[in-house]
């Protein structure tokens, strides 16, 4: 049995943040093996050592190559990726290389669970497009702010790329009022409509269906995220 978990919504809970509190990834992943299951395929990972906490085998793979395509045919001028936050460097970096463009970072300050300040871009972003990467939006709170410092510091067309986009009630009007002009996401999990906001989102069952073919296969995982940098 292979349970497959394109969102894997516990992967925040991956630490104590609180005494006599569990971990609750651990914990879904002690009951997803006791329930029997044999392995898990999931996508996007908030916290890569969630794998860990598996005593049977994890699949994890990345929408990275889908989002790409639709963003090559949207960032037509000079572009620079943006973390929003230092912890998402690698990512960012990771759509640096495969569109050939720019990388900056935003440094922020969190004010509590779900609200940060963003508080200085290192890197150059004046006169660029700007694409906003992570792996997950929940209040969106991160994003937005980014925008907004990222625009004082003369960015052009703002888009942001996420795997997952859960957008609680606080990010409706957010992104509304935000700088933003566009969120790509994908269907990991339902999507919002939100009036007056553009949100495209990309399918990811052909990838999903593919890495469980090549597992069963015994073939390669990994290749599936070779992207060629080549725009086209």
């Amino acid at each position: 049995i292979t349970a497959v978990i394109p969102f894997f919504g516990y992967a925040r809970q991956d630490r104590k943040d609180k005494p006599r509190v569990p971990i609750t990834a651990k914990l879904i992943a002690n009951l997803l093996a006791a329930a029997g299951v044999h392995r898990v395929l999931t996508m996007d990972l908030h916290a890569q050592q969630v794998q860990g906490f598996f005593d049977i085998p994890v699949d994890h793979l990345y929408s990275m190559p889908v989002l790409i395509k639709y963003l090559r045919q949207k960032l037509n001028r000079q572009t620079v990726i943006v973390s929003p936050d230092v912890g998402g460097l690698k990512m960012a970096s990771a759509y640096s290389q495969a569109l050939g463009a720019g990388l900056a970072i935003v440094a922020k300050q969190r004010k509590s669970a779900t609200e940060t300040q963003a508080l200085y871009v290192i890197g150059e972003v004046e006169g660029c497009d700007v694409l906003l990467a992570d792996d997950l939006t929940e209040t969106a709170g991160t994003l937005t702010s980014a925008a907004t410092i990222l625009k004082k510091h003369g960015a052009l067309d703002i888009y942001a790329a996420v795997a997952h986009a859960v957008l609680v009630d606080v990010a409706i009007p957010r992104l509304q009022k935000s700088e933003i002009k566009e969120l790509v996401t994908t269907n990991s999990t339902p999507v919002r409509t939100i009036e007056g906001f553009s949100v495209e989102v990309q399918c990811v069952s052909e990838l999903l269906g593919e890495g469980m073919k090549r597992i069963h296969n015994d073939e390669s995982v990994s290749s599936l995220f070779k992207i060629d940098n080549g725009k086209g």
